[in-house]
C-alpha cells in the first residue's frame, strides 16, 4: 500500500517492447532513493503505478508492465528521458501522510487547464463517466501517484490546487494540456457503492 507521497522524481533510462503487437514493456526507472535496499519481488510506484522490482543495478531497477497495465495507464507513452514519480510502499510503522492508495490506476484523465497564481496552481482534469462518481469536492484522488485534494469535482472534469513544493517535486510541475496522467479514485468510495448496491448498469 502507497499513500500518495512522493518520494523522488525519477527517470526512465530505458523502454524494451515485448512482442508485437506490444504485449508487455520493460522499462529501466533510475531513483537513487528508492533503490536504496531495494531487491528482487519489491514494489514501487512508478507515476502511481504499483510494479515490481525485476533487476536492481545500483540506482536503477527494472520492472515488466503487462498490457492490461500499458491498457489502462498512461505508462506505455513514457520514453527514455522521460521523469515520474516514484514511491516506495509505506512501512507498517510509517507516517500516513496521504491517503490509502493501491496503485492500481483506474484510468486515465487530459489534463485541460493550468491556472498560476502567485503561491499556487489551479490545474483541471478531464474526467470520464466511469470514474466521476468517485470524485467528490474535497475528496482524495491519486493523479500520476500524487495523493491531492479534489477543490471541484464537474460532471466531466475536477480540478486540484498545486503548491510550490508538489510542483517542484513532482511530474505535475511539467505536464502540459493535453498531457495524459494517471487517476486512482478513493478506494473507500468504491467499497462503499459495492455495499450499498447503489452503482446503475451503464452509469
Amino acid at each position: 500500500m502507497f499513500t500518495g507521497i512522493v518520494e523522488e522524481l525519477g527517470e526512465i533510462t530505458a523502454v524494451e517492447n515485448l512482442g508485437s503487437p506490444v504485449e508487455a514493456s520493460r522499462f529501466r526507472v533510475r531513483g537513487p532513493v528508492v533503490t536504496e535496499g531495494a531487491k528482487h519481488g519489491d514494489s514501487i510506484a512508478v507515476n502511481g503505478v504499483c510494479l515490481t522490482v525485476v533487476e536492481h543495478d545500483g540506482d536503477t531497477f527494472t520492472a515488466d508492465v503487462m498490457a492490461e497495465t500499458l491498457k489502462r495507464s498512461s505508462l506505455g507513452a513514457l520514453t527514455p528521458g522521460s521523469r515520474v514519480n516514484l514511491e516506495r510502499p509505506m512501512i507498517a510503522d510509517g507516517r500516513f501522510g496521504g491517503h490509502i492508495v493501491q496503485g492500481h490506476v483506474d484510468g486515465t484523465g487530459t489534463l485541460i487547464e493550468r491556472l498560476p497564481s502567485e503561491h499556487w496552481e489551479i490545474v483541471k482534469v478531464s474526467l470520464t463517466d466511469e470514474l466521476s462518481r468517485y470524485v467528490v469536492e474535497k475528496g482524495s484522488i491519486t493523479v500520476d501517484g500524487v495523493s491531492l485534494t479534489v477543490v471541484e469535482a464537474g460532471v466531466d472534469y475536477f480540478t486540484i490546487s498545486l503548491i510550490p513544493t508538489t510542483l517542484a517535486l513532482t511530474t505535475l510541475g511539467l505536464k502540459q494540456p493535453g498531457d495524459p496522467v494517471n487517476l486512482e479514485v478513493d478506494v473507500l468510495a468504491k467499497y462503499v457503492e459495492r455495499m450499498l448496491g447503489t452503482k446503475e448498469a451503464g452509469k
